[in-house]
């Protein structure tokens, strides 16, 4: 009774690696620049999120598909708001207005990253 001895192989779980299609224009259209605070750096170095400002008519699975395209991450949450603009006064004699936007807070997957400030 001479029996084949069998081979076991371990299988190594490769991370899978995701294909993103090129970027389209509209994509650079619906992401239109980074918000820089003291507290969205916060969210970007302790919870892995970035905030944005988006085109006023984007939505959630537009912001998400044109950043998973420009940058090249996968994305795991799109939370958006509305900032609404605000009165102020330049000195004690002039009033002026600051406008308001839409922003996204994007988060990445655990173990992606991106760097917003390349050269």
């Amino acid at each position: 009774m001479a029996r084949a001895a069998k081979k076991t192989e371990t299988k190594k779980v490769e991370k899978a690696e995701v294909k993103f299609s090129k970027p389209t224009e509209r994509d650079f259209a619906v992401i239109e620049k980074p918000v820089i605070t003291e507290k969205s750096m916060n969210m970007m170095q302790n919870q892995n999120k970035v905030v944005v400002h988006v085109a006023p008519n984007a939505n959630k699975t537009e912001v998400k598909l044109a950043f998973q395209r420009i940058f090249q991450v996968k994305v795991v949450d799109v939370a958006i708001a509305n900032v609404k603009g605000k009165e102020t006064t330049r000195g004690t004699r002039y009033k002026g207005h600051i406008s308001g936007y839409k922003k996204a807070i994007v988060t990445i997957a655990e173990g992606e990253a991106i760097d917003l400030f390349k050269d």
